[in-house]
């Protein structure tokens, strides 16, 4: 049996697989502060790409950015008591303005604050106060607002990327004169998402209606889009909200229409966070290390350049120069990075480094290769070893990695697929979730006392009510009530 490089593997235990996966690429680590982390320079960029595939489509549909206040007024969330109500325990509370030294030394609070700060959880209330100053008129509206920022859940359990008590993320924020734009904006918003998800991160999303209990707290209506994972769990990639009139009412965000008439504005409100990259780490990588789709990679190519003797050295490194400059100089729809490892290293700790960190191609270059104008490639997903023309494989490469990120939407639509599962009985899905996990598919009449003894028996949640299959109605697989909506029931992270 061939020996990985992650220990232990995802079969042994895939909790401890994924946190080694995140440190042998170099991703992030744990931070001083408990539940917090530091995302290292190469998991920065990948952030920093996820960032500008979103922010182009923001603005392609008409927002702009802002910036808001990270402290927010804990009277401003006391004014919508549902939100407050959802958020209250995970807020971070800021009470003194300064330190001061004690008899003993020690630094300790003073100068207590006249009204308590709350650390930014999410912003609904501190943007629909600046709203209410900016919009007076229907002519004011739609105003489309997105801020790209960091927020703090105090969490008691965390894992790096995929739940931290603070993290990165975009919070979008409109107000608009009627319901129906405010809907269609949600799932506008939704969609931006499913295909950046989708097509760029190659991680097919379910999407859905989150249930009651589910909502986002002060919501009408929250929309989600649920990946699976390898382990079959599910995780939340994103969600867009339907607010209604509530927050416009509570921040008294008024406008008057065109008839002259005072109304309240319909809000949204949608964000995506750096659980993405802990989703494409967990949808694609292998017990080798990371993979990444190569519309979001941090590098496409490494050139390896293999030298046994040192009056080789300059031929061959000559021979990667030109071909590194070549590849990078390939028309691509993403900007190419090719690295050369240059690094005074053996060619096999290069290699396993290169592919630990995602790297999509491998090529090797030794003299033989110089001396027959050929090279030694292995893709990232499959590390199958093939030596073509130079010449060839430089007017392919493009096409190679469209292939690449092609397999990889495949191989995890593939095994999604594999993951659903439809219900029949109440006693099917019971021993589902007792001896395997996925995508459970049942009717479901909405019934909260069902939902809690399936939370506390099986640890299911429902993740939504899928867009796919919204025509659908048959029999509640619990109570037996008829015409209800079709659910999805998994484990999750």
């Amino acid at each position: 049996m061939r020996q990985t490089a992650i220990v232990p593997t995802r079969v042994e235990n895939y909790a401890e697989w994924y946190q080694q996966v995140v440190r042998a690429a170099d991703l992030a680590e744990n931070s001083p502060v408990r539940g917090c982390m530091i995302i290292k320079p190469y998991g920065y960029q990948l952030w920093e790409t996820i960032q500008r595939k979103l922010d182009a489509a923001f603005k392609a549909t008409g927002h702009v950015n802002a910036y808001f206040p990270l402290f927010i007024p804990v009277r401003f969330l006391q004014k919508e008591a549902e939100h407050v109500q959802g958020f209250a325990k995970e807020c971070a509370v800021v009470t003194h303005s300064r330190l001061q030294a004690n008899e003993q030394g020690q630094l300790v609070p003073a100068s207590p604050l006249e009204e308590p700060l709350i650390v930014r959880p999410t912003s609904e209330t501190i943007i629909g106060e600046a709203f209410s100053r900016w919009i007076h008129s229907y002519r004011d509206l739609p105003l489309l607002i997105n801020q790209w920022a960091n927020v703090v859940r105090w969490e008691m359990r965390t894992r790096l990327f995929l739940r931290t008590s603070e993290f990165l993320w975009q919070e979008g924020h409109t107000a608009h004169a009627t319901e129906k734009e405010a809907r269609e904006e949600t799932l506008r918003m939704l969609e931006v998402y499913r295909n950046i998800i989708e097509e760029d991160l190659a991680i097919p999303a379910l999407v859905g209606e989150k249930i009651a209990s589910e909502r986002f707290p002060g919501a009408v209506a929250t929309y989600t889009l649920e990946g699976m994972m390898q382990d079959r769990k599910a995780l939340q990639l994103g969600t867009s909200h339907f607010l209604g009139q509530n927050f416009a009412k509570a921040m008294n965000i008024q406008f008057v229409d065109a008839h002259g008439q005072t109304q309240y504005a319909w809000t949204t409100s949608w964000g995506l966070t750096t659980r993405l990259i802990g989703a494409m780490v967990m949808v694609h990588s292998d017990d080798d290390g990371l993979i990444l789709p190569p519309r979001v990679a941090n590098t496409h190519a490494v050139l390896l350049p293999i030298i046994h003797e040192e009056a080789q050295r300059s031929n061959i490194e000559r021979f990667c120069e030109t071909l590194q400059q070549h590849l990078q100089a390939q028309a691509s729809a993403y900007p190419l990075q090719i690295q050369f490892d240059r690094r005074d290293l053996r060619g096999g700790e290069k290699r396993w480094q290169a592919i630990k960190k995602g790297t999509c191609c491998l090529i090797e270059v030794g003299a033989k290769e110089v001396e027959q104008a050929t090279v030694t490639v292995s893709w990232r997903d499959t590390l199958q070893k093939t030596t073509v023309p130079v010449d060839n494989f430089v007017s392919s490469f493009v096409d190679g990695l469209e292939q690449l990120q092609q397999r990889l939407a495949t191989r995890a639509k593939a095994y999604r697929d594999q993951s659903m599962r439809r219900m029949k009985t109440s006693d099917e899905l019971n021993q589902f979730f007792q001896s395997d996990r996925g995508f459970a598919l049942a009717y479901w009449s909405e019934d909260p006392v069902v939902e809690a003894k399936l939370k506390e028996a099986l640890k299911i949640t429902v993740r939504c009510l899928p867009q796919d299959y919204e025509k659908e109605r048959g029999k509640c697989l619990f109570t037996g009530k008829p015409n209800c909506p079709l659910a999805v029931f998994a484990k999750s992270y």
